[in-house]
């Protein structure tokens, strides 16, 4: 006699990931392969970065939400809460990278791996020397995480991901994405926090030669742009 087994249940931060890693992917792809249309939509969703979603009706059209409205198998339908969560953290991780990416010509989005750690936490610690903890920039995911409602993280976030570009970090915005989302549940900030701190003290990397980061800190401002390639409006 064969049995079924039930369809695993898909959760609703599951959905945002999936969703935010396939916006992800497309305009990673068409950005690097210079495709007017991606590094435009790019250059649109960097005015997002920072600013509550519904501050730029202009964005709207450039994240499509639709999937979240259907049911696929093992799923539930959402809530409205549940939607506007969700819609919100795609908002702001999906910014966040178009700032990220800007006038970097390798993919600054990467997914995070056991063997090769992408997370928030894995990311700042990167940009800290072997062995040693740069406290203003520790202090800069602590104060992300304490923040008391999203923009004001998104905000910090954003100060950070300048940081990350600086030195050319990658991060996994589309398991950021899921983050957000559950930093808006109650209780969620503090589930959030744990993931953050954990990926941080966890991070390892296989060895690979890349420059010291701290090599350009010196001559590099980490609040204003200079580049001056196609998308540096």
């Amino acid at each position: 006699m064969t049995t079924d087994s039930a369809p695993a249940t898909v959760t609703a931060r599951e959905r945002v990931t999936r969703l935010a890693a396939a916006h992800l992917t497309a305009l990673q792809r068409g950005y690097l392969a210079d495709q007017s249309h991606a590094v435009a939509s790019l250059a649109r969703l960097r005015r997002g970065a920072g600013r509550q979603a519904g501050q730029l009706p202009d964005l709207w059209a450039l994240i499509d939400t639709g999937p979240l409205h259907d049911t696929p198998d093992g799923a539930r339908p959402l809530s409205e809460q549940e939607l506007a969560r969700a819609e919100d953290a795609l908002h702001v991780a999906l910014t966040l990278y178009a700032l990220h990416q800007q006038s970097r010509r390798t993919g600054m989005y990467q997914a995070d791996r056991p063997d090769r750690r992408r997370g928030l936490g894995a990311a700042v610690r990167r940009m800290m020397k072997p062995g040693e903890i740069d406290t203003p920039v520790h202090k800069r995911l602590v104060r992300a995480g304490t923040a008391a409602e999203l923009t004001t993280c998104a905000q910090r976030l954003r100060d950070i991901v300048v940081l990350l570009r600086r030195d050319d970090m990658e991060l996994d915005h589309a398991l950021l994405a899921g983050q957000l989302y559950t930093w808006q549940r109650p209780g969620g900030a503090d589930t959030v926090r744990r993931e953050w701190g954990r990926s941080f003290h966890a991070w390892h990397d296989r060895p690979a030669s890349r420059p010291d980061a701290a090599a350009g800190r010196a001559s590099t401002d980490t609040t204003a742009t200079t580049d001056t390639d196609k998308d540096a409006s």
